[in-house]
């Protein structure tokens, strides 16, 4: 009751005071003017003055103006720019979307408003102070494209576009990155960020300093691609034979008395009798001891691979280059997904299933999340057709306002409320009458579906019917921009695999924009208004679009021309609705752009799976109260709200999921900040001595802590000297520090070790002994943070089970990341003086040091790079024993702690066990 009280006062308010969304764009009309007023200036600049323009407010930024200054003639410079090399005007609309993504705002606009062309003013605007723009669109077709269509508009202007694509080389991405602006996919700049932060020298990194970004298909990017890691892997490690055995197994389980399916958790869980029997199928005695706790995750994702993963929906079985492979199907695009592994073995278990050759699982190298990659942008901006429902979350997630902003004609489409049947069959059956009915009046159709699978099906009924469509979907996406272009053509039918992201204009064709649309019960021609031109009949594109213009200006916003049950431009289908709301719209958003007529409708049953996992037994009941029966159909606004009600709830609960991985997430980000931070100033050769002067000491301090305890009589002299001796090859005695206190003892140990530093490096040279510790550094901690990265894995997979002990998983998460973080550090401070004080350099060709990733490789191409690397810097820097002989350092075991229990067994500390010996 509150809560409808509370809605009821926000509506009454809204109408007094107007939307915060108007608000804001209410306060930026000031903007918008002043761009207005320097456009007839810019009109009359002859071209060469363009270039001589941007030099100029170039100087100006230099001076100590700001971009905000300098946007008024920037905006109209460009608006002038893109009419004398496209021919294309930015409309107000237009300019104001462009002032929201300068400010680091998200814009909402509706399909068809021009955002390509939006987003040049504020990418001009900020490439000029020289630190680069990228843009980021969701595939490289439509990245190749926007620079092709834009580039003439910035070469105009006096500014170098460049473009990232896969399968280039890294001197070419090079080149690319050091344009003015650069387009490209967030894979590709997210991967590309990683691989910098595993070069071995700084001049073979591509990307300028992460400054400014707009995101076309926000959305997709930042919320339905969040939950998706980029991840750089290491070559395989483990058998694949496991993987068989465990789908085996899983086939032979039964759904309820071995294991549950929870299609909401997207899991499959044993029971306790399902253990008992997967055990007696495995042939172990029990899945809790010794080697065999590895089998219920294998078997649980066997069980997720048979039940809960569909072949054509999730993924495909396509012929790669090494035989037939598994390819993930894109939930929110439809598109296949090269290259992309699902993680934690589930790949795997696909690939068993299916009965093809099992890619090995790999170690992680290097990863990072779209949600953290994007917020280490100095300013980052978002264009997409679908936002607001989701501007709680770019707020929380991103820091990012989500503003509304409005077509430049009024939107005139028609959504009829949703049509909910009984069955899938009969559905299917009405769907299918809806568009022969549709085509017999030659209106083009758009029918949107969730899943290949379902696709097809239609397709073939289709085709028994006699009526031509095309298809498009992931078995079927190389003609995608022809086919999108084209579904607005005069009795074009078209069925496509989720509509989102698709990035190419409907534009309707003669006969359909102008309104001649058949009479569904006289069957004659009947259009919307007469032209003044005596050679058509009917209204033509330029006369009807001017007449809304008009209408809408003068304040009429009610009635247009066409409000016939048949209505002119293209009709969208709707098959299934979706999870989230944003992807229903988008697929009602590919009708009615730029003012054109259009019509959409929605298709249900109570077997669709939102409808059967969220929804089905309130709907079901309510159905049957309004008297429901087999074949008939129930269209109701109730139920339609009732519906989005449900899609609310579960865009709340992937909300929470989203939150709660990057709370997890942001451990690891911080972390992995720490040493990208680090690592770039080694690459730099900033303050090397220092760095490892730094982690001397810190290493001596370690020592001391460990055999040196607050009172005397704690003291393990004997151990601390030998332990000292063995780092960093130095010759104290225990008599040396008995009658020093603890202060002493460290100043005089690190005067001990400075003086053998010093040696070190007179003996081999001030230039070669930075170049050693340079290598040496990078080495240790590329090592490290990679064996730490693992370790931070094993960690989140199995910190859900404290739940159980009644303590948060999150919290210690963070309490025990952070352990093993201080240990990382404290593993590569000891690591990295052990060997500065043993090694001796052999000369080794810089080239063969510095060539990681020097080349245009494929991912796992570059980690045998990667690892042909690890073995230069071995083979270049060997440690030298007592006798001064070299031998090749190289440890086959885990590292022990001095405190950890001792592995030979016997109950003691390391320390005080076999770590006597080293």
């Amino acid at each position: 009751m509150l809560d409808k009280i509370s809605s009821g006062i926000g509506r009454v308010l809204q109408k007094v005071f107007g939307s915060q969304n108007q608000r804001v764009l209410d306060s930026l009309a000031p903007i918008v003017q002043a761009v207005n007023a320097r456009e007839e200036e810019y009109r009359s600049l002859p071209d060469a003055a363009f270039p001589e323009r941007t030099e100029a407010f170039r100087k100006r930024l230099a001076d100590g103006e700001s971009l905000d200054d300098l946007l008024p003639e920037a905006f109209a410079m460009t608006r002038e720019a893109a009419r004398r090399a496209l021919g294309m005007r930015h409309y107000d609309v237009q300019i104001l979307g462009g002032v929201v993504l300068h400010q680091g705002m998200i814009a909402e606009m509706a399909t068809g408003e021009g955002k390509t062309l939006v987003a040049t003013a504020p990418v001009y605007l900020n490439a000029l102070d020289g630190k680069g723009v990228y843009v980021v669109t969701v595939n490289d077709y439509l990245a190749r494209r926007d620079k092709e269509w834009m580039e003439p508009v910035f070469n105009f202007m006096g500014m170098k576009v460049g473009v990232i694509q896969s399968g280039m080389g890294s001197e070419e991405r090079r080149n690319e990155y050091g344009c003015d602006i650069t387009y490209g996919t967030n894979n590709e700049f997210g991967f590309d960020y990683l691989r910098d932060n595993m070069k071995a020298s700084a001049d073979l990194q591509v990307q300028k300093h992460l400054h400014y970004a707009i995101v076309d298909e926000v959305d997709s990017i930042l919320i339905d691609e969040a939950r998706t890691p980029l991840i750089i892997s290491g070559m395989p490690e483990a058998s694949t034979a496991k993987y068989y055995q465990a789908d085996r197994i899983a086939k032979k389980l039964r759904e309820g008395p071995d294991f549950e399916k929870k299609e909401k958790e997207n899991a499959c869980p044993l029971t306790e009798e399902g253990i008992d029997r997967a055990q007696e199928l495995a042939g172990v005695d029990s899945f809790y001891s010794g080697t065999n706790m590895d089998w219920p995750h294998h078997i649980e994702q066997s069980l997720r691979a048979n039940y809960l993963f569909k072949k054509d929906k999730d993924y495909v079985v396509s012929k790669g280059d090494d035989g037939p492979e598994v390819v993930i199907v894109d939930e929110f695009t439809g598109r296949l997904m090269p290259g992309r592994r699902w993680s934690d073995g589930l790949h795997q278990a696909v690939e068993a299933k299916e009965g093809i050759r099992i890619k090995e699982e790999s170690q992680t190298l290097a990863t990072i999340t779209f949600q953290n990659y994007f917020r280490l942008y100095d300013k980052i901006a978002g264009m997409t057709g679908t936002a607001v429902t989701e501007a709680a979350e770019f707020l929380k997630i991103y820091k990012l306002d989500v503003l509304c902003i409005p077509t430049d004609l009024p939107m005139i489409r028609r959504d009829s409320n949703d049509v909910i049947y009984r069955s899938l069959g009969e559905k299917r059956t009405a769907i299918i009458d809806e568009i022969c009915r549709l085509h017999t009046f030659q209106r083009p159709v758009l029918v949107g579906t969730t899943s290949i699978e379902s696709s097809e099906l239609l397709s073939d009924m289709l085709g028994r019917r006699g009526v031509t469509h095309e298809v498009l979907n992931a078995k079927h996406h190389e003609r995608e921009a022809v086919i999108v272009a084209e579904s607005g053509q005069r009795g074009h039918v078209t069925i496509a695999t989720n509509m989102a992201g698709r990035g190419t204009d409907i534009k309707l064709g003669d006969g359909v924009l102008n309104g001649e649309c058949i009479h569904p019960e006289t069957g004659a021609v009947w259009c919307c208004v007469s032209c003044d031109r005596p050679e058509r009949a009917n209204r033509c594109s330029d006369c009807f679009k001017a007449s809304i213009r008009e209408k809408f200006l003068n304040g009429d916003k009610g009635q247009t021309p066409c409000e016939d049950d048949v209505r002119c431009g293209l009709h969208i289908i709707g098959t299934e609705r979706h999870e989230a709301r944003r992807i229903d719209n988008q697929l009602r958003g590919r009708s009615a752009r730029q003012g054109d007529p259009g019509s959409s409708r929605f298709f249900l049953s109570l077997d669709d799976d939102l409808m059967r996992i969220f929804a089905k037994d309130w709907v079901k009941a309510m159905l049957e109260k309004l008297g429901m029966t087999e074949g008939q159909e129930i269209e109701s606004r109730m139920v339609t709200r009732g519906i989005e009600n449900a899609q609310k709830k579960v865009e709340a609960r992937n909300f929470e999921i989203r939150k709660n991985l990057l709370e997890y997430d942001e451990v690891m980000d911080r972390q992995r900040r720490t040493i990208y931070e680090t690592r770039q100033e080694i690459l730099n050769g900033e303050e090397l001595k220092e760095k490892v002067l730094s982690m001397v000491n810190d290493t001596v301090r370690e020592v001391m802590g460990t055999y040196l305890g607050d009172s005397k009589r704690d003291w393990e002299l004997d151990e601390f000297t030998r332990s000292l001796n063995t780092k960093f090859g130095s010759s104290f005695v225990p008599s040396q520090f008995e009658k020093r206190e603890y202060g002493d003892v460290e100043s005089e140990v690190m005067e001990g070790v400075l003086a053998l530093y010093n040696q070190k490096e007179s003996q081999i040279g001030e230039e070669e002994m930075r170049r050693v510790e340079r290598f040496l550094l990078l080495n240790v901690l590329d090592s490290k943070w990679k064996d730490h990265l693992y370790a931070m894995d094993a960690l989140k997979a199995g910190i859900s089970l404290r739940s159980y002990a009644q303590v948060d998983p999150k919290t210690e998460y963070k309490k025990e990341g952070f352990d093993k973080f201080r240990m990382l550090l404290n593993g590569i401070s000891e690591d990295v003086t052990s060997f500065i004080f043993k090694l001796k350099v052999e000369r080794e060709d810089e080239e063969k040091l510095t060539g990681r990733w020097s080349s245009g490789k494929t991912v796992r191409e570059d980690v045998s790079g990667f690892q042909a690397q690890r073995r230069g810097m071995d083979q270049a820097i060997k440690g030298s024993g007592k006798g001064g002989t070299a031998a090749q350092i190289r440890r086959k075991e885990p590292k022990v702690g001095r405190n950890e229990p001792c592995p030979c067994g016997s109950g003691k500390k390391y320390k005080k066990c076999c770590g006597l010996r080293s």
